[in-house]
């Protein structure tokens, strides 16, 4: 279940924090996705740590996540990232689609909304 950008400062301290002890696993998926789009480790830790929760999916598993959004040397991106018990998993990273965002925060409603 999605839900939009809701009071989400607890989940993001959590992240951070975890982000912050170096306790981050970058899934096969996300190191694939940074490597075809020329993204550094260190811009997507910078997202996570100074970026904004745009929505989040805590029915995800193996644990909740949320769609993180920042802005890096004047590029927006997107981060994928869970909040498992020991650790931040970042699960893809990519450049947001204008033809799916709006300001790259907003998510336009299908049929062209």
């Amino acid at each position: 279940m999605r839900t939009p950008n809701s009071k989400t400062g607890g989940i993001h301290k959590e992240i951070k924090n975890l982000a912050e002890q170096n306790k981050v696993y970058i899934t096969q998926h996300a190191w694939d996705s940074m490597d075809k789009r020329n993204i550094k480790i260190d811009d997507v830790l910078k997202i996570i740590l100074d970026g904004e929760i745009l929505e989040e999916y805590p029915d995800d598993n193996p644990c909740p996540s949320c769609l993180i959004f920042g802005v890096v040397i004047s590029t927006a991106l997107h981060a994928v990232v869970a909040l498992c018990a020991n650790h931040v998993r970042i699960i893809t990273v990519y450049e947001p689609d204008p033809t799916e965002w709006i300001d790259n925060k907003i998510r336009k409603q299908k049929g062209g909304g």
